[in-house]
């Protein structure tokens, strides 16, 4: 019965395979798209490319990614995936966008309201790294973990004008000229006579001695005496701090590049400038759509 030429269950002959229509009418459209020709680049894809993502997207997605500082799976949806975060994060740092923002609104900041660089504070705070990386070292005050250290110069008002990562290992008096050479760079340079205000973890005759052979003043606590936070001007960089801080991407950071670190460092110094700018215009400024409210 199998060998029957008419019957359905017969076995397939070379002549009745060759004679034998497609199963599947699309079969052929899928080897144009699949096949080798395909694949060489002999014939042109019939699938199109995907379409581009704003970049309006991935900055409002980058910056629920600083503030609750949660993995990008975690903020990608159908909208933006977690590798276009990636890839555009990536192209931004290759382009400086970050760097030049941040210039941008401290330079706004400036012409609006006016920055007060005769009296700057600097100090270092220390937060989680658990992933290690290139801005990552031994915590001396989280029990010897992995930890990264922000020495951040504010103005009198406490507005971020330069920011240095370093690991949680080192110490604070040799990121202070590094430090105040980035903030004299984001100004124009510090003037003379400015005034530094620094805790007693600088109190050394060699922090005196750098800040003199640059023209600036030394307002150090001293050592063993007490010395009141309120009592100083130093306190605004400890308001910064915290205003870092509020960008949760800074305090549990599990980036391992140095370059990817210091993009969100600039991030939060670019939120914070605008917050600042926008709060001390609605003061000074009236304009069309200006909140009822300070903000």
């Amino acid at each position: 019965m199998l060998d029957h030429l008419g019957s359905s269950l017969s076995f397939p002959t070379k002549e009745s395979a060759c004679a034998r229509a497609s199963t599947l009418p699309h079969r052929a459209h899928l080897r144009a798209v699949f096949g080798p020709a395909a694949r060489k680049g002999g014939r042109p894809s019939a699938r199109m490319p995907p379409p581009c993502i704003p970049d309006r997207v991935v900055f409002e997605k980058l910056v629920q990614v600083l503030v609750f500082g949660c993995a990008y799976e975690r903020i990608a949806d159908r909208t933006c995936s977690a590798t276009t975060l990636r890839d555009r994060r990536d192209e931004w740092i290759e382009l400086g966008v970050m760097d030049a923002l941040r210039e941008s609104a401290l330079e706004a900041y400036d012409r609006f309201v006016g920055l007060e660089v005769a009296d700057v504070a600097v100090d270092c705070c220390i937060t989680k790294a658990p992933c290690g990386g290139e801005k990552a070292g031994r915590s001396p005050v989280d029990r010897g973990k992995q930890g990264t250290k922000r020495s951040t110069a504010v103005d009198a008002r406490g507005i971020p004008l330069g920011t240095i990562t370093a690991p949680a290992n080192q110490h604070d008096s040799p990121l202070l000229v590094v430090t105040l050479e980035r903030a004299g760079a984001s100004v124009g340079g510090l003037p003379e006579g400015t005034s530094v205000h620094l805790d007693r973890g600088y109190d050394s005759e060699l922090t005196r001695e750098r800040l003199e052979r640059r023209g600036l003043l030394a307002e150090i606590s001293r050592k063993g005496k007490p010395a009141p936070l309120q009592a100083t001007k130093r306190w605004v960089v400890e308001r910064t701090s915290s205003w870092h801080n509020a960008h949760k991407k800074l305090v549990w950071c599990t980036e391992k590049q140095a370059r990817v670190v210091d993009f969100w460092v600039a991030f939060s110094e670019v939120i914070i400038i605008v917050r600042r700018l926008i709060r001390e215009a609605w003061r000074r400024y009236r304009w069309e759509g200006r909140p009822s409210r300070r903000p």
